[in-house]
Protein backbone atom coordinates (compact mmCIF):
# COMPACT_ATOMS: atom_id res chain seq x y z
CA UNK A 1 0.00 0.00 0.00
CA UNK A 2 2.49 2.71 1.03
CA UNK A 3 5.00 2.08 -2.08
CA UNK A 4 2.06 2.66 -4.68
CA UNK A 5 1.34 5.70 -3.10
CA UNK A 6 4.64 6.69 -2.97
CA UNK A 7 5.23 5.65 -6.59
CA UNK A 8 2.26 8.00 -7.26
CA UNK A 9 3.92 11.17 -5.50
CA UNK A 10 7.06 10.71 -7.43
CA UNK A 11 4.96 10.85 -10.71
CA UNK A 12 3.33 14.10 -9.70
CA UNK A 13 6.22 15.67 -7.23
CA UNK A 14 7.85 15.88 -10.32
CA UNK A 15 10.58 13.91 -10.11
CA UNK A 16 11.93 10.41 -11.45
CA UNK A 17 13.10 9.01 -8.55
CA UNK A 18 12.36 9.70 -5.09
CA UNK A 19 16.05 9.45 -3.71
CA UNK A 20 18.39 11.72 -2.36
CA UNK A 21 21.53 11.61 0.09
CA UNK A 22 20.68 15.62 1.15
CA UNK A 23 20.11 14.93 4.92
CA UNK A 24 16.91 17.66 4.26
CA UNK A 25 14.89 15.21 2.52
CA UNK A 26 13.34 13.17 5.42
CA UNK A 27 9.52 11.39 6.46
CA UNK A 28 6.77 12.12 8.95
CA UNK A 29 4.52 8.58 8.08
CA UNK A 30 1.71 7.02 9.81
CA UNK A 31 2.57 3.55 11.08
CA UNK A 32 -0.07 0.60 9.67
CA UNK A 33 -0.20 -2.82 10.01
CA UNK A 34 -1.43 -5.78 11.68
CA UNK A 35 1.67 -7.23 13.04
CA UNK A 36 0.52 -6.72 16.62
CA UNK A 37 -1.95 -8.49 17.17
CA UNK A 38 -0.11 -11.90 15.84
CA UNK A 39 1.62 -11.06 19.31
CA UNK A 40 -1.37 -11.52 20.95
CA UNK A 41 -2.72 -14.60 18.79
CA UNK A 42 0.21 -17.01 18.44
CA UNK A 43 2.23 -18.80 20.13
CA UNK A 44 6.07 -18.22 20.31
CA UNK A 45 6.89 -20.93 18.30
CA UNK A 46 5.18 -18.80 15.46
CA UNK A 47 7.63 -15.83 16.00
CA UNK A 48 10.70 -15.66 13.40
CA UNK A 49 13.46 -12.88 13.97
CA UNK A 50 11.62 -10.32 11.81
CA UNK A 51 8.49 -9.91 13.70
CA UNK A 52 9.73 -7.50 15.87
CA UNK A 53 11.39 -5.09 13.03
CA UNK A 54 7.90 -6.08 11.36
CA UNK A 55 5.66 -4.40 14.51
CA UNK A 56 7.66 -1.48 15.55
CA UNK A 57 5.97 2.11 15.51
CA UNK A 58 8.44 3.50 13.21
CA UNK A 59 9.08 0.77 10.85
CA UNK A 60 6.53 1.97 7.85
CA UNK A 61 8.62 5.15 8.00
CA UNK A 62 11.92 3.97 8.34
CA UNK A 63 11.26 1.32 5.13
CA UNK A 64 10.06 4.42 2.86
CA UNK A 65 14.12 6.21 4.43
CA UNK A 66 15.43 3.06 2.85
CA UNK A 67 13.81 2.09 0.06
CA UNK A 68 14.75 5.70 -0.93
CA UNK A 69 17.97 6.60 0.46
CA UNK A 70 16.96 9.16 2.70
CA UNK A 71 19.09 10.94 4.91
CA UNK A 72 17.30 13.29 6.60
CA UNK A 73 14.85 12.77 9.89
CA UNK A 74 12.55 9.76 9.98
CA UNK A 75 10.00 10.00 12.65
CA UNK A 76 6.45 7.97 13.20
CA UNK A 77 3.63 9.86 14.47
CA UNK A 78 0.99 7.74 16.19
CA UNK A 79 -2.07 9.87 17.22
CA UNK A 80 -5.07 7.95 15.94
CA UNK A 81 -6.91 9.83 13.81
CA UNK A 82 -4.40 12.89 13.79
CA UNK A 83 -1.69 10.60 13.14
CA UNK A 84 -1.20 11.99 8.94
CA UNK A 85 -2.54 15.36 9.71
CA UNK A 86 0.19 15.66 12.38
CA UNK A 87 2.69 14.33 10.01
CA UNK A 88 2.16 17.13 7.51
CA UNK A 89 1.77 19.65 10.36
CA UNK A 90 5.33 18.73 11.34
CA UNK A 91 6.81 18.69 8.37
CA UNK A 92 5.03 22.22 7.19
CA UNK A 93 6.91 23.37 10.51
CA UNK A 94 10.12 21.63 10.17
CA UNK A 95 10.45 23.48 6.13
CA UNK A 96 8.96 26.53 7.66
CA UNK A 97 11.68 27.12 10.23
CA UNK A 98 14.56 25.80 7.68
CA UNK A 99 15.50 22.63 8.95
CA UNK A 100 14.15 20.45 6.19
CA UNK A 101 14.06 21.06 2.71
CA UNK A 102 11.77 18.10 1.52
CA UNK A 103 9.86 15.56 3.14
CA UNK A 104 7.59 12.76 2.60
CA UNK A 105 4.29 13.25 4.63
CA UNK A 106 1.32 11.52 5.34
CA UNK A 107 -0.45 8.08 6.58
CA UNK A 108 -1.96 4.30 5.90
CA UNK A 109 -3.65 2.07 7.94
CA UNK A 110 -4.56 -1.53 7.47
CA UNK A 111 -7.72 -2.40 9.01
CA UNK A 112 -6.95 -5.40 11.86
CA UNK A 113 -9.79 -6.84 13.74
CA UNK A 114 -8.49 -5.74 16.88
CA UNK A 115 -9.27 -2.13 15.83
CA UNK A 116 -12.56 -2.86 14.57
CA UNK A 117 -13.49 -4.54 18.22
CA UNK A 118 -12.16 -1.49 19.65
CA UNK A 119 -14.89 0.67 18.03
CA UNK A 120 -17.97 -2.10 18.90
CA UNK A 121 -16.93 -1.91 22.18
CA UNK A 122 -17.38 1.45 22.43
CA UNK A 123 -20.70 1.66 20.44
CA UNK A 124 -19.37 3.83 17.77
CA UNK A 125 -19.19 1.89 14.62
CA UNK A 126 -22.50 1.83 12.29
CA UNK A 127 -25.44 -1.15 12.22
CA UNK A 128 -26.67 -0.53 9.34
CA UNK A 129 -24.58 -3.56 7.50
CA UNK A 130 -28.07 -4.53 5.92
CA UNK A 131 -28.31 -1.12 4.30
CA UNK A 132 -24.23 -0.34 3.37
CA UNK A 133 -24.44 2.55 0.89
CA UNK A 134 -27.14 4.01 3.88
CA UNK A 135 -23.88 4.73 6.19
CA UNK A 136 -22.16 6.75 7.15
CA UNK A 137 -24.34 9.44 7.76
CA UNK A 138 -22.16 12.41 9.31
CA UNK A 139 -24.58 15.35 10.77
CA UNK A 140 -27.26 13.31 9.70
CA UNK A 141 -30.39 12.78 12.39
CA UNK A 142 -30.45 9.17 12.08
CA UNK A 143 -26.82 8.67 12.19
CA UNK A 144 -25.07 5.62 13.95
CA UNK A 145 -22.18 5.55 14.35
CA UNK A 146 -18.76 4.99 12.10
CA UNK A 147 -17.72 2.82 9.18
CA UNK A 148 -14.33 1.23 9.59
CA UNK A 149 -12.12 1.85 6.34
CA UNK A 150 -8.77 1.46 5.09
CA UNK A 151 -6.53 3.65 2.55
CA UNK A 152 -3.58 6.12 2.29
CA UNK A 153 -2.32 9.17 1.54
CA UNK A 154 0.84 11.06 1.26
CA UNK A 155 2.01 14.44 -0.15
CA UNK A 156 5.36 16.04 -0.79
CA UNK A 157 5.89 19.18 0.81
CA UNK A 158 8.87 21.42 -0.18
CA UNK A 159 10.77 24.93 0.34
CA UNK A 160 9.47 27.38 -2.17
CA UNK A 161 13.99 27.97 -2.42
CA UNK A 162 14.17 24.15 -3.39
CA UNK A 163 11.21 23.64 -5.45
CA UNK A 164 11.74 26.79 -8.03
CA UNK A 165 15.48 25.29 -7.59
CA UNK A 166 14.49 22.38 -9.62
CA UNK A 167 11.34 23.77 -11.66
CA UNK A 168 8.82 22.08 -10.23
CA UNK A 169 4.82 23.51 -9.76
CA UNK A 170 3.29 23.38 -6.44
CA UNK A 171 -0.49 22.33 -6.17
CA UNK A 172 -1.22 24.11 -3.08
CA UNK A 173 0.66 25.84 0.08
CA UNK A 174 0.58 25.01 3.15
CA UNK A 175 0.20 27.96 5.16
CA UNK A 176 -1.15 27.06 8.61
CA UNK A 177 -1.54 24.30 11.16
CA UNK A 178 -3.24 24.33 14.64
CA UNK A 179 -3.19 21.54 17.20
CA UNK A 180 -4.50 21.07 20.76
CA UNK A 181 -5.47 18.01 23.14
CA UNK A 182 -8.28 18.43 25.25
CA UNK A 183 -6.30 16.78 28.60
CA UNK A 184 -9.75 16.07 29.65
CA UNK A 185 -11.00 12.86 28.30
CA UNK A 186 -9.48 9.75 25.66
CA UNK A 187 -12.58 9.39 23.92
CA UNK A 188 -15.24 12.72 24.88
CA UNK A 189 -15.19 15.08 22.41
CA UNK A 190 -14.35 19.00 23.65
CA UNK A 191 -15.88 21.70 21.41
CA UNK A 192 -13.40 24.09 22.87
CA UNK A 193 -10.19 22.55 22.24
CA UNK A 194 -11.15 21.91 18.91
CA UNK A 195 -11.88 25.39 18.32
CA UNK A 196 -8.26 26.03 20.11
CA UNK A 197 -7.02 24.62 17.32
CA UNK A 198 -8.84 25.86 14.52
CA UNK A 199 -7.69 29.93 16.09
CA UNK A 200 -4.37 28.22 16.31
CA UNK A 201 -4.12 27.27 12.51
CA UNK A 202 -6.06 30.64 11.43
CA UNK A 203 -3.39 32.86 13.79
CA UNK A 204 -0.38 30.76 12.31
CA UNK A 205 -1.90 31.41 9.02
CA UNK A 206 -1.85 35.26 9.81
CA UNK A 207 -5.98 34.77 8.47
CA UNK A 208 -9.33 35.66 9.57
CA UNK A 209 -12.10 33.29 9.37
CA UNK A 210 -13.99 34.72 6.51
CA UNK A 211 -10.88 34.06 4.36
CA UNK A 212 -11.71 30.38 4.52
CA UNK A 213 -14.37 28.97 1.76
CA UNK A 214 -14.60 25.72 2.75
CA UNK A 215 -14.04 23.10 5.76
CA UNK A 216 -13.33 19.37 5.21
CA UNK A 217 -14.68 18.12 8.47
CA UNK A 218 -13.58 15.44 10.23
CA UNK A 219 -17.28 14.03 10.78
CA UNK A 220 -17.13 10.62 11.39
CA UNK A 221 -21.19 10.07 11.69
CA UNK A 222 -20.67 9.81 15.83
CA UNK A 223 -23.33 11.48 17.78
CA UNK A 224 -21.42 13.30 20.36
CA UNK A 225 -18.32 14.16 17.74
CA UNK A 226 -20.15 15.73 15.21
CA UNK A 227 -22.33 17.76 17.57
CA UNK A 228 -19.34 19.00 19.30
CA UNK A 229 -17.32 19.44 15.85
CA UNK A 230 -20.28 21.48 14.54
CA UNK A 231 -20.46 23.58 17.57
CA UNK A 232 -16.48 24.14 17.68
CA UNK A 233 -17.11 25.19 13.77
CA UNK A 234 -19.93 27.64 14.42
CA UNK A 235 -18.48 29.71 16.76
CA UNK A 236 -15.20 30.09 14.57
CA UNK A 237 -16.82 30.71 11.27
CA UNK A 238 -20.26 31.48 11.99
CA UNK A 239 -23.55 30.56 10.38
CA UNK A 240 -22.17 30.44 6.26
CA UNK A 241 -18.86 28.20 6.04
CA UNK A 242 -19.38 25.48 3.62
CA UNK A 243 -18.50 22.59 5.21
CA UNK A 244 -19.03 18.04 4.25
CA UNK A 245 -17.28 15.44 5.64
CA UNK A 246 -15.76 13.20 2.91
CA UNK A 247 -15.96 10.24 4.94
CA UNK A 248 -19.15 9.99 4.18
CA UNK A 249 -17.66 8.50 0.93
CA UNK A 250 -14.50 6.74 2.31
CA UNK A 251 -15.67 5.85 5.71
CA UNK A 252 -13.06 6.29 8.60
CA UNK A 253 -9.60 5.67 7.58
CA UNK A 254 -8.13 6.42 10.76
CA UNK A 255 -4.17 6.79 10.75
CA UNK A 256 -4.67 7.79 6.80
CA UNK A 257 -7.92 9.91 7.14
CA UNK A 258 -6.31 13.16 7.90
CA UNK A 259 -3.49 12.97 4.71
CA UNK A 260 -6.86 11.89 2.35
CA UNK A 261 -8.83 14.61 3.33
CA UNK A 262 -5.82 17.14 2.52
CA UNK A 263 -5.82 15.60 -0.76
CA UNK A 264 -9.22 16.17 -1.38
CA UNK A 265 -9.16 19.72 0.22
CA UNK A 266 -6.42 20.74 -2.42
CA UNK A 267 -8.31 18.80 -5.20
CA UNK A 268 -11.86 20.36 -5.02
CA UNK A 269 -10.02 23.55 -3.68
CA UNK A 270 -8.31 23.78 -7.62
CA UNK A 271 -11.11 22.30 -9.40
CA UNK A 272 -13.68 25.34 -7.49
CA UNK A 273 -15.87 22.42 -6.74
CA UNK A 274 -16.87 20.86 -3.40
CA UNK A 275 -18.46 17.97 -2.45
CA UNK A 276 -21.27 17.23 -0.36
CA UNK A 277 -21.50 15.06 2.27
CA UNK A 278 -23.63 12.20 1.16
CA UNK A 279 -26.16 10.46 3.03
CA UNK A 280 -27.33 13.49 5.16
CA UNK A 281 -31.13 13.98 4.33
CA UNK A 282 -31.82 15.96 7.59
CA UNK A 283 -29.22 17.26 9.54
CA UNK A 284 -29.55 17.02 13.20
CA UNK A 285 -31.53 19.97 15.08
CA UNK A 286 -28.16 19.38 17.89
CA UNK A 287 -25.70 20.17 15.72
CA UNK A 288 -24.75 24.25 14.94
CA UNK A 289 -25.96 26.06 11.81
CA UNK A 290 -23.53 25.57 8.95
CA UNK A 291 -23.66 25.57 5.39
CA UNK A 292 -24.19 21.99 5.21
CA UNK A 293 -23.22 20.76 1.63
CA UNK A 294 -25.76 18.35 0.39
CA UNK A 295 -24.88 18.92 -3.16
CA UNK A 296 -21.76 19.48 -5.41
CA UNK A 297 -21.17 23.54 -4.96
CA UNK A 298 -19.26 25.68 -7.57
CA UNK A 299 -17.37 28.31 -6.33
CA UNK A 300 -13.57 29.87 -5.54
CA UNK A 301 -11.88 29.38 -2.65
CA UNK A 302 -8.32 30.75 -2.19
CA UNK A 303 -8.19 29.23 1.40
CA UNK A 304 -9.60 25.99 2.76
CA UNK A 305 -9.33 23.76 6.20
CA UNK A 306 -8.81 20.41 6.92
CA UNK A 307 -9.91 19.27 10.24
CA UNK A 308 -9.00 16.13 12.39
CA UNK A 309 -10.07 15.54 15.87
CA UNK A 310 -8.68 12.17 17.98
CA UNK A 311 -9.11 9.59 20.49
CA UNK A 312 -6.89 11.06 23.28
CA UNK A 313 -8.54 14.55 22.87
CA UNK A 314 -5.95 15.25 19.98
CA UNK A 315 -7.03 18.29 17.56
CA UNK A 316 -5.62 19.10 14.33
CA UNK A 317 -6.47 22.03 11.60
CA UNK A 318 -4.68 22.33 9.07
CA UNK A 319 -5.10 25.46 6.06
CA UNK A 320 -3.90 25.24 2.40
CA UNK A 321 -3.46 28.26 0.36
CA UNK A 322 -4.70 27.94 -3.68
CA UNK A 323 -1.56 28.29 -5.99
Amino acid sequence: MINKDIYFIEENAGFEELTSESLKFASYLKKCGKKEIKIFLSSTFDFCAALFGAMMANTKAANIALFYSLKGRVIPTSSACTSASHAIGYAYEAIKFGQIDMMIAGGAEELCASEAYVFDTLYATSSKNNIPKATPSPFDKHRDGLVLGEGAGYLVLESEESMLARGAKPIAEVVGFGSTCDGTHITQPNKDTMKAAMLLALKDANLTPKDIAYINAHATATTLGDIAESKATNEVFGDDIAISSTKSYLGHTLGACGAQEAIFCIEMMNESKFYPTINLNEVDKECAKLNYLTSISEFGADYVMSNNFAFGGINTSLIFKKC
